[in-house]
C-alpha cells in the first residue's frame, strides 16, 4: 500500500508547480467560451486525474519484467508537459504558446496510454479520463487564444 501512495504522490508533482504560479486573477479576467467550466472545477477534476495516474503507474510497475523502465518514462516525460504547460500559460500569460505545449503533452499521454495498456490494460483505461480532459483542455486553451489575443 505504501508504494501505491508514493505513485500517487509522484503524479501530483505537476499540481505542485501549478501552486506556485500565480493564476486565479489572470484566468477570471480572460474571455472564456460559455463552455469553459467554472474555475473551481479544475482542482477536483486535477485530483481524480492525478491520483488515475498514479493508480495506472503503479499498475505497469507492480507488473514488472523487461520493457517496465522505458513505459514508465513515458509517464515522467507526459508529468513534465503537465507540470510545463501552467507556467506557459499563467507565468508567462501566454495562451498563444500554451497550445505547443498541450499538443506535445497530448501526444504524449497517447503514447504512455497505449504503452501502459500493452502492459495492463487496466492502466490504460485509467488514463483515458486523463486523455479526454487534456484533449478538451487543448480545445479549451485554443478558443482561449484566439478571443484574447
Amino acid at each position: 500500500m505504501k508504494t501505491l501512495l508514493v505513485w500517487i504522490a509522484a503524479a501530483f508533482g505537476p499540481a505542485a508547480v501549478g501552486a506556485v504560479v500565480p493564476s486565479r486573477d489572470y484566468y477570471a479576467r480572460l474571455s472564456k467560451p460559455a463552455w469553459s467550466p467554472p474555475g473551481w472545477v479544475f482542482g477536483p477534476v486535477w485530483t481524480l486525474l492525478y491520483v488515475a495516474i498514479g493508480v495506472a503507474a503503479w499498475l505497469v510497475a507492480m507488473r514488472g519484467g523487461r520493457g517496465t523502465r522505458p513505459v514508465l518514462a513515458l509517464r515522467v516525460g507526459q508529468l513534465v508537459l503537465n507540470a510545463a504547460w501552467t507556467p506557459v500559460f499563467f507565468g508567462l500569460r501566454s495562451p498563444g504558446g500554451a497550445p505547443a505545449v498541450i499538443a506535445a503533452l497530448w501526444a504524449s499521454v497517447v503514447a504512455t496510454t497505449v504503452a501502459f495498456a500493452a502492459r495492463r490494460p487496466a492502466a490504460g483505461l485509467l488514463l483515458l479520463p486523463y486523455l479526454a480532459w487534456v484533449s478538451f483542455a487543448a480545445a479549451l486553451n485554443l478558443e482561449i487564444w484566439r478571443r484574447n489575443r
